[in-house]
């Protein structure tokens, strides 16, 4: 489905879980697009309020000629302008609200509340609805006015002191994990939010902050310091005292393995054709193989070296031992698990005719989601179709907001 097709009727076609759902997206950049797009992805109606003429700068964002992120963390959304800077902005917005189940932002804590648009006022003429908010710190304490980006988030909630090797500064991902993974959360509470209202009738707000959501996957940082003081460190490719679980080199690339359970491990023995390791006392058990994992990972790549890729591929998949390669786009491409999954999928547009990109996930037996249209390349493109619809605006009212530069 090209852009130009996309128009009121489309959310008559959604599939999913949530087609019964309207939410409306106040948001730019990621931590708060990605929440839409998940709601949207399971068939919720998300329409993407975007300032007038130059839209979310996601629009740009990418590697100069291609710029198609937005393609992704828009798609499935109707996406219509206001300004909300302005008092009849303001107005278009709280109109679309007032008939929503949910509304989405990811601003600086107190700009809604600048704008009249705040929970207090909105849940006065909409009592059900649901309030996700994404920030960097939370919408309370001292920092929660402070700007916040996915860096700093995953900087304050330790992920970033983990990441690179030991002997080098710390380092990121090369994802915006922080406002990923905030997004993520924000999508569970807005779940579960949903399910409450279901049984209650009352709406809530959802607080995600980036550096708390972070701070959640941290596993045992926390409780590791405080029972014992142990600060985990940097430690590259590898997780500390978990072993063998890293990249080794074969004649023609790189193959991961991870075979640190006991039987697990005494499998990988009998292939590299050295099945005594499993019972040495410097690898026979989790801790040791843990202390001992830098003359472990010297042996296991010896016998990689000797062997390809492919080689080393089938041998592991035949012994059941969790290895994989270390894919980029062309090999996830060419993967026949990818495309039996259909984890990704065609999704052409006029602009971009080749153009293909993850598809909806989880799977679901019963309600699965799809894509049905990329993020909309015009700015607006959806202003006719929803505001005369939703709040019945007629082209003249448009023309003088336009005029005015509202919309």
């Amino acid at each position: 489905m090209t852009e130009s097709q996309v128009d009121n009727d489309s959310q008559k076609q959604a599939k999913g879980p949530l087609t019964d759902l309207r939410v409306i997206e106040l948001g730019q950049l990621i931590a708060g697009p990605f929440c839409g797009q998940l709601l949207a992805d399971m068939g919720a109606d998300v329409i993407k309020i975007e300032p007038p003429e130059v839209g979310d700068p996601m629009r740009v964002w990418g590697r100069g000629d291609y710029p198609l992120w937005w393609t992704v963390c828009a798609r499935n959304k109707r996406c219509v302008t206001a300004n909300l800077r302005e008092p009849e902005g303001q107005e278009l917005a709280r109109k679309l609200i007032s008939q929503a189940d949910m509304v989405l932002e990811n601003f600086r804590p107190g700009t809604m509340e600048r704008w009249g648009l705040g929970y207090e006022e909105l849940s006065k003429e909409n009592p059900g609805l649901i309030m996700v908010r994404v920030s960097g710190y939370g919408q309370t304490g001292p920092h929660s006015g402070r700007a916040g980006y996915a860096s700093i988030g995953e900087a304050l909630g330790g992920m970033r002191y983990l990441c690179g090797e030991p002997d080098r500064r710390p380092s990121r991902t090369g994802l915006s994990m922080g406002d990923s993974i905030a997004a993520t959360f924000a999508c569970t509470g807005a779940l579960a939010a949903l399910h409450h209202r279901e049984k209650t009738g009352e709406g809530q707000v959802i607080d995600a902050s980036i550096f708390e959501s972070v701070l959640n996957v941290m596993e045992a940082t926390i409780p590791e310091y405080t029972v014992s003081n142990y600060i985990r460190k940097r430690s590259g490719a590898t997780l500390p005292n978990v072993a063998p679980s890293n990249i080794y080199t074969c004649k023609d690339g790189e193959f991961l393995i991870a075979a640190n359970q006991d039987t697990v491990f005494a499998r990988l023995c009998a292939v590299i054709e050295q099945p005594e390791l499993a019972q040495d006392e410097r690898f026979a058990t989790h801790t040791a193989r843990g202390q001992n994992a830098e003359e472990l990972d010297g042996l296991i790549n010896d016998w990689t070296l000797t062997k390809t890729v492919e080689e080393v591929d089938q041998v592991m998949e035949e012994n059941a031992v969790p290895a994989g390669g270390i894919y980029r786009a062309p090999e996830m491409l060419k993967d026949p698990h990818f495309k039996a999954r259909e984890s990704i999928i065609d999704t052409p547009t006029e602009q971009w005719p080749d153009l293909k990109m993850q598809n909806v996930f989880p799977k679901m037996s019963k309600t699965q989601g799809e894509v049905r249209w990329v993020g909309p390349q015009v700015v607006g493109e959806h202003n006719e179709s929803v505001y005369s619809s939703l709040l019945g605006l007629n082209a003249d009212d448009l023309a003088a907001l336009r005029k005015k530069s509202i919309i």
